[in-house]
């Protein structure tokens, strides 16, 4: 029911492609019929199809990237968190993974993803900005902006801060 990609690439560097969204597959209790479909899946998903045969470490990173997403989904799962799924990529390379994040989303997975790119909260269906462990906001990015009347996603989280910390000061 629950995918997770990791923040650092999960993959085994030394298998091909292939390998690794086998092993992931059976990993996840794929049987022979439904591992060969998926396999074509995160294939074409991922835009590998003509990679298949790479050592993963060959790979570049927004490929990579591509193929650790295929593998946390090859099990069909509900739900699938991502944790900073596009850390260190180029600015092409992020949008293009949100486009295929949205997606996935439009298909029915429901998606969880942290992130340090406040820019990217623009994506999400629901925002939920946390701070020292405690949660400032849950909600649409479109309420937050007119909620505070601001276009930044950014500005509108770094209000929040400076406001709870000003709050609890004298509390640490």
């Amino acid at each position: 029911k629950i995918g997770y990609m990791s923040q650092k690439f999960s993959l085994y560097m030394d298998l091909t492609v292939t390998e690794n969204i086998s092993f992931f597959g059976r990993v996840y209790g794929l049987g022979w019929d439904e591992l060969t479909k998926r396999k074509k899946w995160v294939l074409e998903m991922a835009g590998l199809k003509e990679k298949e045969n790479i050592i993963t470490n060959d790979l570049s990173g927004p490929y990579r990237q591509r193929l650790a997403l295929g593998c946390a989904l090859i099990h069909h799962p509900d739900i699938v968190f991502l944790d900073e799924p596009t850390s260190g990529v180029d600015p092409v390379s992020r949008q293009s993974f949100w486009e295929m994040i949205k997606s996935l989303a439009g298909m029915g997975t429901s998606i969880f993803v942290t992130t340090h790119y406040i820019d990217e909260v623009e994506n999400c269906d629901r925002v939920a900005f946390l701070h020292r462990g405690r949660a400032l906001a849950i909600e649409n990015p479109s309420k937050l902006k007119a909620q505070y009347d601001m276009n930044s996603m950014e500005d509108i989280f770094i209000r929040m801060v400076r406001k709870a910390d000003e709050n609890s000061a004298g509390f640490n």
